[in-house]
C-alpha cells in the first residue's frame, strides 16, 4: 500500500471560520491551512485534511514544509497520512504513513494494524533501501496508535461537547509513549491578522511521557522541545474548536515555548468539501490505495 497525494490548489477567496451552529450540510471533508510563526517570521506552511468516506472509516493527512529564508536553511517537508476504521466514534488505524525529506534525503515508514488494534508490522524505507527493523517487541508495539489518529479522538470529544481530557499509547518507529491531553479552559478566540478563526475554543496542554524503546539519557528533539517549555511555565499547548456541527473540532491554534523563543501555529484557512463544491474548486484529496 501507499499513499497517493494528490493536492490541487486554485485561486480562492479564504473565508473567516467560526463556529456555525447551523451549518448541517453533510460534512465528508475539512481542509484547514495554517501558518507557523518563530520569531515572527512565517517559517513553515502546512495543510490539514480530515476526511469521513463514510460512517465507518476515516482519513488524515498533514502536510508540511519550510518556506521563505528557512527553507534555505533547514529544506525539509513531510506528509503523514493515516486512515483507518470508526467505531461509535473511536477511530482505530489500519495504515499510518509518514515521509520526510530532508536535502535529497527521503524516509518512508509504514505502519500497519489490525482492526482490534494489534500491530502487524512497520515498514522503513530511506533513499530507496529497505531498513525495516527484522523484530519488534510486543510491549514496544502493540496495541498502540499513530499520532494524528490520538489526535482525532480528542477532536472528537471536543466536537460532542467534552473536555479535550485522555490519552493514547503511540508508537513512532522507536519509541512508545504516551500522547496525553489536558484541558485548561474553554475560551473565546478573537480573528487577528494571523489567525481567521473567531469563536470559542478549548485549550489544551499536550504532554509526551515516555515509556519504552530508545529513549535519551537526557531529553532530544520534541522531547527537549517540551521540557523547555515546562521550564517556562507551560506545555506545548492547541487550541481546537468546531468549525461545523458535524466534524470534529479542528485545531486552530497552537503555542510552543522554547529557549529560543516562542512558536506559533496559526490557521490561516477552512473549507469544507461543500463550501469547495459550491465555490466549484477542486479540494486537495489525500487518498490511501493498495498498491
Amino acid at each position: 500500500m501507499g499513499i497517493i497525494a494528490s493536492l490541487t490548489f486554485f485561486s480562492a477567496p479564504q473565508h473567516s471560520a467560526q463556529a456555525d451552529p447551523a451549518n448541517t450540510d453533510a460534512l465528508h471533508q475539512q481542509e484547514i491551512s495554517y501558518q507557523l510563526y518563530a520569531g515572527g517570521i512565517n517559517a513553515v506552511k502546512a495543510n490539514l485534511i480530515i476526511s469521513y468516506p463514510d460512517e465507518d472509516h476515516y482519513s488524515l493527512m498533514l502536510e508540511a514544509k519550510t518556506k521563505g529564508f528557512l527553507s534555505r536553511l533547514v529544506p525539509w517537508h513531510g506528509s503523514f497520512g493515516t486512515e483507518g476504521w470508526r467505531n461509535g466514534g473511536a477511530e482505530k488505524p489500519r495504515k499510518h504513513e509518514s515521509i520526510s525529506v530532508w536535502r535529497d534525503e527521503e524516509e518512508i515508514k509504514t505502519y500497519r494494524y489490525e482492526k482490534d488494534g494489534s500491530f502487524l508490522g512497520l515498514k522503513i524505507t530511506e533513499d530507496g533501501k529497505d531498513k525495516s527493523p527484522k523484530d519488534l517487541p510486543d510491549d514496544l508495539v502493540q496495541q498502540t496508535t499513530d499520532a494524528l489518529t490520538a489526535t482525532l479522538h480528542m477532536m472528537d470529544k471536543v466536537a460532542a461537547g467534552e473536555d479535550c481530557e485522555g490519552k493514547s499509547e503511540v508508537f513512532d518507529g522507536k519509541r512508545r509513549f504516551v500522547l496525553k491531553f489536558n484541558h485548561e479552559e474553554d475560551v473565546m478566540l478573537e480573528k487577528s491578522r494571523y489567525n481567521n478563526y473567531s469563536g470559542k475554543a478549548a485549550r489544551c496542554s499536550v504532554e509526551v511521557i515516555p515509556m519504552t524503546g530508545a529513549w535519551y539519557k537526557k531529553p532530544r528533539g520534541w522531547l527537549s522541545i517540551q521540557e523547555q517549555g515546562r521550564e517556562k511555565g507551560t506545555l506545548p499547548t492547541v487550541w481546537f474548536a468546531p468549525i461545523t456541527q458535524n466534524g470534529p473540532a479542528v485545531p486552530v491554534k497552537m503555542r510552543v515555548k522554547t529557549d529560543y523563543g516562542t512558536l506559533f501555529m496559526h490557521m490561516a484557512g477552512y473549507q469544507t468539501e461543500a463550501a469547495l463544491r459550491d465555490d466549484n474548486l477542486v479540494t486537495a484529496k489525500a487518498d490511501l490505495k493498495d498498491e
